[in-house]
């Protein structure tokens, strides 16, 4: 079968899915949406993404089109149709389609659009490679904490990195402290051991992946604190990663033109991945 699509209330071609040309997501990035894994068929996480979900169109004072348990059937639909048993759902909610102007109607009506592909996850921490990070300053609006399809910054900031030989950045705010990465958390681990992310707050998202890790890790007896850490203290972290739903646990082995630690992924890094990647699979049973 062709892969397929969602799309406001149809199942489409993906090659010829389409939304209308006024709708506010396409002219002014006006929408939210969720990036979800799927793991042996199953559906990672699903209560915690669809928790952020709802707090998005919240914040955005958007209306959602389905409830979560529609949204659960369609998520799975398109999964069938796109035979996806290791892989990712993309779910975006629109705030709909209008006349363009800043100002919206009242009785606009959100657009929603799913689509899903496979991902083949990493069988051990053995597959993994460390990358390197560029630091570049934080660009992006006030809220990042609210999961937006406003991404310009964060495409430059990669590209940016890409142009440099490197596979992404960590983004700094005017403080020199460590924000996020362009779609992932920053996290260090101290000289001591310790586990260092940032602290949840507007500046960064909170993620379904870190949200799982700092539960794991807690239960597994490794001291974590959140707090904010600067660019200097990452450079000088005996290790550094980072976590998101497509990239799970993400060694760092430079940043700039600083080697972290002896530049091979750390104990700790392993220790987080192996856990991480347990709890992906216990989704789907191990499959």
């Amino acid at each position: 079968m062709p892969r397929q699509s969602y799309v406001n209330g149809r199942y489409v071609p993906h090659a010829s899915a389409a939304v209308h040309i006024e709708d506010r997501g396409y002219q002014f990035a006006d929408g939210v949406y969720e990036v979800i894994a799927v793991a042996g068929g199953a559906i990672v996480d699903e209560g915690p993404h669809m928790e952020r979900l709802f707090r998005s169109l919240a914040e955005m004072k958007m209306t959602a089109p389905a409830s979560a348990a529609s949204m659960h059937v369609i998520l799975h639909e398109v999964m069938r149709r796109c035979r996806v048993r290791d892989g990712a759902v993309y779910l975006q909610i629109s705030r709909g389609v209008a006349p363009r102007n800043h100002a919206w109607p009242a009785d606009i009506k959100p657009a929603m659009v799913v689509t899903a592909r496979p991902i083949a996850w990493p069988r051990n921490f053995a597959e993994v490679r460390a990358i390197e990070i560029l630091a570049v300053p934080d660009q992006r609006w006030g809220r990042p904490d609210i999961k937006t399809v406003a991404l310009l910054p964060n495409a430059l900031a990669r590209m940016q990195a890409d142009a440099a030989g490197a596979a992404d950045a960590w983004m700094v705010d005017e403080d020199g402290m460590v924000t996020e990465g362009t779609s992932a958390n920053a996290w260090i681990v101290t000289e001591a051991g310790e586990l260092i992310p940032r602290q949840l707050s507007r500046a960064i998202l909170a993620g379904v992946t870190r949200r799982a890790i700092l539960e794991f890790a807690g239960a597994n007896m490794l001291a974590i604190t959140e707090r904010a850490f600067s660019l200097e203290e990452a450079k000088a972290a005996r290790e550094a990663f980072q976590t998101s739903t497509t990239a799970l646990v993400k060694p760092i082995k430079k940043i700039d033109e600083t080697v972290i630690g002896d530049g091979q992924p750390g104990p700790v890094t392993a220790k987080v991945f192996e856990a991480y990647l347990a709890y992906l699979t216990s989704f789907g049973g191990g499959n």
